[in-house]
């Protein structure tokens, strides 16, 4: 049996690990910090299938499914709750209707519905200028800090190994093939290498030699929380594109997470800003006015892991045997993260994935063969 290596502990590699495991394979995790430490534990708690292409459509569209059968077998909240596009001008709504038409088409039950409509889903929205919005109530959203460590307590119970706080330092290659890597722990034989790393994917590349540009760069995102208001009066994730790419939901506790698409970067810097506590306190009630009179409990900063064309690369590298790659999520990794976790298990011990991997080649930068950009927010 091969010994198969995932670098990074966020949704993704842990995912990774737990799918395979599952299949009874021999894997182990490495996490330089603590699982979920990158991205996860920072990002907004959203799971939509509302794509504009076929493959995301397609990728979430499982990833949703998997959501919601994990969720039921192994006991943590994944609640769908829906997702409200707000949309302002003709133009966005004739984009939206092709939107429409194409998740219709793989079965996502999302629709066009009036102002009023919205106002009954999320009754504290302001709805004076939308003329209409995008609905559909399968999108959802899950705790991050629940999900990931149960998925972590799942691949354990399946057989994994999941390391934390254990740098991977280098990895060793001899004529094309892996032999193992090096950690601050000691040296590990592999014979898989999956690079699931995201805003720090290209320096694990570099450690293992491959020979091609995969552009992924940090850009620091914040969001805010505020005081909770009562439970239930922001359901589904609210979104406004109009206004900075802003989004707004509820936890279960009842504080409002909000953010826009202010970004900074690229860098690893992680400070939060006052430009950006200015604008989103600025933007935010303009959409949902009873924001204006609430006090800001917390804000952080995150990473998106940015490709050129905000869908991540995900594949095999065919210079080296054995060394794959899922990484650089441009923010949706959290959401795709069990479906990513399936197509890389499946692509490891089948050779090939039921799922449209094809879209993500790590490869397509080099050819200069970009996807279109993938619909983004906060």
């Amino acid at each position: 049996m091969s010994d198969i290596v995932v670098i990074g502990g966020g949704i993704v590699g842990v995912s990774i690990a737990h799918e395979l495991a599952k299949r009874g394979e021999n894997v182990t995790l490495f996490e330089k910090r603590y699982i979920g430490s990158g991205s996860t534990f920072r990002c907004a708690t959203g799971i939509r299938q509302q794509f504009g292409d076929d493959a995301n459509i397609q990728v979430m569209k499982r990833s949703v499914e998997l959501w919601k059968k994990y969720s039921e077998e192994y006991g943590f909240p994944f609640d769908q709750t829906g997702y409200l596009f707000l949309l302002y001008s003709e133009e966005e709504v004739e984009d939206f209707k092709k939107n429409i038409d194409l998740q219709n088409k793989f079965g996502i039950p999302t629709r066009l519905i009036t102002p009023e409509e919205a106002k009954e889903i999320a009754p504290l929205i302001n709805i004076d200028e939308v003329i209409a919005a995008s609905w559909n109530p399968t999108d959802g959203k899950a705790d991050p800090f629940f999900a990931v460590t149960v998925f972590a307590r799942k691949a354990k119970e399946y057989g994994a190994k999941i390391y934390e706080y254990t740098e991977v330092k280098d990895i060793v290659v001899e004529k094309g093939k892996i032999k193992g890597v090096k950690t601050n722990r000691g040296f590990f034989k592999a014979d898989i290498v999956v690079n699931a790393a995201n805003a720090w994917a290209p320096l694990i590349n570099i450690m293992a030699g491959i020979p091609i540009d995969i552009p992924i760069k940090p850009y620091k995102h914040q969001s805010i929380i505020t005081q909770p208001i009562k439970r239930g009066s922001i359901k589904p994730m609210v979104i406004s594109l109009r206004h900075h790419d802003a989004y707004i939901t509820q936890t279960h506790h009842g504080g409002v997470i909000g953010g826009i698409g202010l970004e900074y970067g690229p860098t690893y810097d992680l400070t939060p800003t006052y430009e950006y506590l200015r604008e989103v306190t600025k933007t935010l009630p303009q959409i949902v006015p009873a924001l204006k009179n609430l006090r800001i409990l917390r804000m952080w900063a995150g990473y998106y892991a940015k490709t050129p064309d905000s869908n991540p690369a995900i594949g095999r590298i065919e210079e080296i045997d054995q060394f794959y790659i899922a990484a650089g999520f441009s923010g949706h990794g959290f959401m795709m993260g069990p479906a990513v976790g399936e197509m890389i298990a499946e692509l490891i011990t089948k050779g090939r994935t039921h799922l449209p991997i094809w879209w993500y080649d790590p490869y397509r930068f080099e050819r200069g063969e970009l996807r279109e950009k993938a619909i983004q927010m906060g």
